[in-house]
């Protein structure tokens, strides 16, 4: 029977070679963000059961451990909406499966390409680049974190990002950069890659619009379901998402709305609890943000729903200003809007704050902020 090992080193070649060590021991790595606090770390740790931990002082046994399955080859920390740390089961054959197609759509080439991992190596959107590198035999730098001038000068082809980071780089730099975790910024050079994908699926399923080859998407009511064989095992409760059962290769169901046209090309609206439902009309909060990013003034911008008696919800601009002392004005907001979208996208209310809460792979905490 495997074990599951908590790997909680910083992001580098240790962490790397740490993760093949387990491996070849025929165990399963759980990484742990280095950023949580204790008392988060002790959560995670008490609901996902490890073997044992591996940190910089070395290597400590835990008590009351839960063996993996033969096979298992990473446990991913992920707490849905509920905020309780539940671990997304992913198996040697799905990361490897995902590696292959990965690298087979952006054409990457073990003897010529390098691919930089960047991002957090606790999330699948970091994680998922040294798999796809270790897999492929491409060769690998990670970073401890991203840093604009180490990423331009470390010779690398390949590198996944967050809109964030896109900004702070040269593209052309890179042959490929492939872009997930938030909504992407409208105008993207040519060498960028947008994908939608989850923790569940392992990395981005589809890229562009387009499903990798062997991944299934379809629409179902409005809700986006798909399946492929780079999906997760079950969860490290033992439990399965809705809809998937391994033994038959289901669907899972995403909890994301959007469309699959007849061409199979694929439209992600956003998460279902996103949407403002207001006056019986739903607006979804990514192209109001488009429109709103681009309003002079406004550094960065989410849409919410605001509780409303007369409308169920209305439409609520939430912008850190890029000028405290001359922030737009909700007159500038709806006139932008009003001028590229139907007049029911149009903000009713404009909250100011210093910062957007969001995860660590860039995505804005709407619902953190609803709580506000």
């Amino acid at each position: 029977m495997s074990r599951l090992v908590a790997v909680a080193l910083p992001s580098g070649d240790e962490f790397v070679r740490t993760l093949r060590r387990i491996w070849d021991d025929g165990d399963a790595v759980l990484p742990v963000d280095l950023r949580l606090p204790a008392p988060a770390r002790a959560r995670l740790l008490s609901a996902l059961r490890p073997d044992r931990i591996v940190d910089s002082s070395g290597t400590t046994r835990l008590a009351d451990p839960v063996p993996a399955l033969d096979g298992d080859a990473l446990v991913l920390a992920t707490s849905g909406t509920t905020g309780v740390p539940k671990g997304v089961v992913l198996t040697h054959d799905a990361v490897r499966a995902s590696a292959a197609a990965t690298s087979e759509r952006l054409a990457v080439d073990p003897a010529n390409h390098h691919w930089l991992a960047c991002l957090p190596l606790a999330h699948v959107g970091g994680l998922s680049v040294v798999c796809r590198a270790l897999h492929t035999g491409t060769r690998l730098t990670v970073h401890p974190a991203f840093d604009p001038d180490a990423a331009q000068s470390c010779g690398a082809t390949h590198v996944s990002l967050v809109p964030t980071a896109l900004g702070r780089i040269d593209p052309s730099r890179f042959t490929r950069i492939v872009l997930g975790g938030a909504a992407p910024p409208t105008d993207l050079p040519p060498n960028v890659v947008c994908t939608y994908g989850m923790t569940e699926t392992g990395s981005g399923i589809v890229y562009d619009g387009v499903p990798l080859a062997g991944v299934g998407v379809r629409a179902v009511d409005g809700e986006l379901q798909v399946r492929g064989p780079m999906l997760l095992r079950a969860y490290r409760d033992g439990s399965t998402p809705e809809g998937v059962d391994p033994t038959v290769d289901g669907w899972l169901a995403t909890g994301d709305a959007g469309t699959v046209d007849a061409t199979g090309t694929v439209q992600v609206f956003g998460r279902s609890g996103d949407v403002v439902v207001t006056g019986a009309q739903k607006v979804w909060p990514d192209p109001v943000e488009a429109v709103l990013a681009r309003v002079p003034g406004v550094a960065e911008v989410a849409v919410i729903g605001r509780a409303d008696p007369e409308w169920g919800a209305v439409v609520t601009a939430v912008v850190v200003p890029a000028d405290p002392a001359r922030p737009p004005t909700l007159a500038d907001l709806q006139a932008a809007v009003r001028a590229e979208l139907a007049p029911y996208c149009v903000p009713r209310r404009v909250e100011l704050v210093d910062a957007l809460p969001r995860t660590a792979l860039g995505k804005v905490q709407r619902g953190r902020l609803r709580e506000a």
